[in-house]
């Protein structure tokens, strides 16, 4: 493999940039628009250092520090930036900042350097509480600190392009010099990450909150604030439900019901009413939570909250004097136990029972939930990669933005039924092996390329049944984000009689969880062969 070329970084930049100048022109202010035009006409050194600087932590930094062997002379390269104002010289720093950057030998002017950080910490603080310019700080210095000023502006550029902050420009790298590898999926303007630039200024908002939430915790106005905030873009809308999600978990941590109460209510994100019930429950506010749970109870959100309703219920009725309601049994779960040797901690248990339970003319493989949600990846990957508006931004997704929306299903229905069709008629098989070649390598949220080998592969579709992978592949459609996990740790193939069973693996102490007795039920009821083993230790055996 051929190194990359020692700009690639800013090669990789200016692709984006003409990238959003192309998709984005109408959503640009006037100072992003001359930022795109200043920066096409900076030396190329000048270039390189910024987007250098701005791939790197934080906006401060020493140019005694920086060195680039492709850009040579940094101070030079930094002039055109500082004429710009895209860094500023000799910026104001607190004591924090100024512990960033230097280490205590270089403060020993300032500060004892014989104490320990957190003391000579105190001791700047008391001599020297406000801010200072880096000058200010040290007069004789020869080097400089520059600061990055254009940080949020081209921040806002890269939530353009990828749809997300959490993606970075070196993401272009990884798939030039092909350690990820995407799926080609054709691209217009309607399926932009946004729509307007209100679009843009809700994400970031929301962004900031988060930040907020993640450094400050819970305060009344940051609810407020985001109980107040009513995105019109549905994916927004969805993004401040989780937020709000995540206001009413920090604030159940820290005791306040009614904040969390206020928080849960507001959300429609998934897990929030059972959530608030929970609060309801603990406020000792018993006929409100009922009331809900009974809501809940007549349209649960997935598997996992009827569940948990099942057991809250009952305490519900026993609090308020009603009747206990009558349970619902579902089919029992066959159940094996082993007693083995105990084996050094750092195995596995799964391991330790697809040893055990293997038998001539069977394989057993740990597959857990990538084999399921491989074959489906493999037989949908054209519904899962379809162009639809508001699922693919850029060049370098790893699946559809609306992968955990609720309608994700819906949206693709009419696709995802002619790929599941082929399991009525015999193609399956075909299209599944194509695909396994053909899309070799290539990022999926469903398949998993290091299990699937084509051994595996083979025997699955020896063994399993099409209409076992219908159900499973169907139940995996009502909730992906949910039913992606919970599947048997093991699964047990005899080829000669092509069959299968599904084992899930517990060990000492452990129990199953709800989703994984979703899946078990599941199972059961739509006749798929599964069997929980239960693994215990013979220490007598050691």
């Amino acid at each position: 493999m051929l190194p990359p070329h020692p700009l690639y970084y800013l090669h990789n930049f200016q692709r984006a940039l003409d990238w959003l100048a192309a998709r984005y022109g109408d959503l640009f202010d006037d100072t992003e628009q001359a930022f795109l035009d200043a920066f096409a006409g900076l030396p190329e050194a000048s270039r390189a250092l910024l987007v250098r600087l701005l791939g790197r932590k934080g906006e401060l930094f020493r140019s005694d520090r920086l060195r680039y062997e492709e850009i040579g002379d940094v101070q030079q390269a930094a002039e055109p930036l500082l004429a710009l104002g895209w860094l500023s010289p000799d910026p104001l720093l607190d004591v924090e900042a100024l512990l960033r950057l230097y280490t205590k030998a270089e403060l020993a002017a300032l500060a004892d350097a014989r104490l320990r950080k957190d003391a000579m910490r105190e001791q700047l603080l008391q001599a020297h509480p406000q801010p200072r310019h880096h000058r200010q700080w040290r007069p004789q210095a020869g080097e400089q600190v520059w600061k990055v000023d254009v940080q949020a502006l081209c921040d806002r550029l890269r939530l353009m392009f990828f749809g997300n902050l959490r993606q970075q420009w070196d993401e272009q790298l990884l798939a030039d010099i092909g350690v990820f590898q995407y799926e080609r999926v054709p691209l217009d303007a309607a399926s932009r990450a946004f729509q307007t630039r209100a679009d843009v200024d809700q994400y970031l908002q929301l962004h900031l909150w988060r930040e907020q939430l993640e450094t400050a915790g819970p305060t009344p106005a940051l609810l407020d604030a985001v109980l107040d905030y009513a995105p019109a873009h549905p994916w927004l809308a969805m993004r401040r439900a989780k937020l709000l999600l995540r206001l009413g978990q920090a604030s159940e941590r820290v005791a306040d019901w009614a904040a969390a109460q206020r928080a849960y209510a507001a959300s429609a994100y998934r897990g929030a009413r059972h959530r608030r019930l929970r609060v309801l429950e603990r406020q000792g506010a018993f006929e409100q939570a009922y009331a809900l749970a009974r809501q809940a109870q007549a349209r649960p959100e997935d598997d996992s909250e009827a569940q948990r309703l099942a057991r809250m219920l009952p305490r519900l009725c026993r609090q308020l004097g009603l009747a206990r309601p009558t349970p619902v049994q579902g089919p029992a779960i066959p159940l094996v136990r082993l007693q083995l040797p105990r084996t050094p901690q750092d195995r596995r248990v799964e391991d330790v029972a697809r040893q055990a339970l293997a038998e001539p003319g069977a394989v057993v493989c740990y597959v857990e939930n990538a084999l399921v949600n491989s074959l489906f990846g493999l037989l949908c990957w054209d519904a899962v990669f379809a162009p639809l508006p508001g699922a693919f931004f850029h060049p370098f997704q790893r699946g559809p933005a609306d992968l955990a929306s609720p309608d994700f299903a819906r949206r693709r229905q009419a696709l995802f039924d002619g790929c599941l069709g082929q399991l009525d008629d015999g193609r399956y098989r075909a299209t599944i092996e194509d695909r396994y070649v053909a899309k070799q390598g290539l990022q999926s949220p469903f398949v998993a390329w290091d299990i699937l080998t084509p051994d595996l592969l083979a025997l699955a579709l020896d063994c399993m049944a099409p209409a076992d992978l219908r159900s499973l592949f169907e139940r995996l459609l009502q909730d992906v984000p949910t039913y992606r996990s919970g599947l048997p740790d093991l699964i047990r193939f005899w080829p000669q009689q092509r069959r299968y069973e599904l084992i899930e693996v517990k060990g000492p102490g452990d129990r199953l969880q709800d989703n994984q007795i979703g899946w078990l039920q599941h199972c059961l009821a739509r006749g798929v062969a599964v069997q929980v083993c239960h693994i215990a230790w013979d220490d007598a055996c050691a």
